[in-house]
């Protein structure tokens, strides 16, 4: 495995205006790992996410992929030249991403929206899109929905189909914005399961999650951030079992409260 890390935030910073979202963000993620970002809403972490695939033009620091400076010409801080599109899209050609509002077409199949990615942007042919497509589909248990249009699938399905897109143009980085928000409560663990599956096959994966216990259980590395900076990282036992900041104790608390078994204070003789 290279030293090298596969996704590198150098002080990465981004202004709307007079407001900084992002206030120097130092990141580094490792082929293979899964990196969780976690927080309070509006805190940066979506913003940190898009930055990583220039969605968004971050505008101090340095985003680097396998090796690559992403956006610019140049390193260093504003002003500087905007790298062409077409270096752009070279250099973050390994990296996919899915959406939280699954940003899926109403007027083509699932196989269509699908296979679109491959035909619009790698230039495949139809009939090699459509084969790829059909394995992707498969890997998230969706090949029978093939035929079918957005409208009529359930929002889990519709996510699946999202993920389905994402891994069909074979990526080495998946980045997943919030991808449970907005579905119902009953559809969340279908696609976590799909996550949890790629997880398992070495996918790497940076995902800006609600979901604690998920990222407890699937994250080899959290980062708690508020207000546009990193507050805490590290691996999951010690944000989630050996907190050292105050503030991460005060937003862990809820989950931490839910998470109680009512059953465990009768069984242990009452709270001490």
């Amino acid at each position: 495995m290279s030293s090298l890390p596969i996704v590198q935030l150098r002080a990465v910073g981004k202004s709307y205006g007079a407001q900084r979202v992002l206030k120097g963000i130092d990141l580094s993620v490792m082929r293979g790992e899964i990196v969780s970002l976690i927080g309070p809403s509006g805190s940066g972490k979506t913003t940190a996410l898009r930055c990583m695939n220039f969605l968004e033009a971050y505008d101090e620091g340095e985003v680097w992929i396998k090796g690559q400076l992403l956006g610019y010409r140049s390193k260093g801080r504003t002003p500087r030249d905007r790298d062409s599109e077409r270096s752009i899209a070279e250099v973050r050609r390994p990296v996919s991403m899915v959406f939280q509002q699954f940003n899926l077409w109403p007027h083509m199949s699932v196989l269509g929206n699908v296979a679109a990615p491959l035909v619009l942007s790698k230039k495949a042919s139809k009939a090699d899109a459509h084969r790829s497509a059909l394995a992707a589909l498969e890997r998230v248990g969706l090949a029978q929905k093939a035929d079918a249009y957005p409208a009529t699938l359930s929002g889990g399905q519709q996510q699946r189909v999202g993920i389905a897109r994402a891994l069909a143009i074979e990526p080495e980085v998946m980045l997943l914005d919030e991808p449970t928000s907005a579905l119902d409560p009953e559809l969340v663990e279908e696609v976590l399961s799909v996550i949890r599956s790629l997880a398992q096959d070495g996918m790497t994966m940076v995902m800006v999650t609600h979901e604690m216990s998920f990222a407890a259980k699937i994250s080899n590395h959290v980062v708690f951030m508020e207000a546009g900076q990193i507050v805490e990282a590290g691996p999951p036992e010690q944000l989630f079992g050996n907190t050292r900041t105050p503030r991460l104790q005060q937003f862990l608390k809820p989950w931490f409260d839910r998470s109680l078994s009512p059953a465990a204070p009768l069984q242990s003789g009452g709270a001490q």
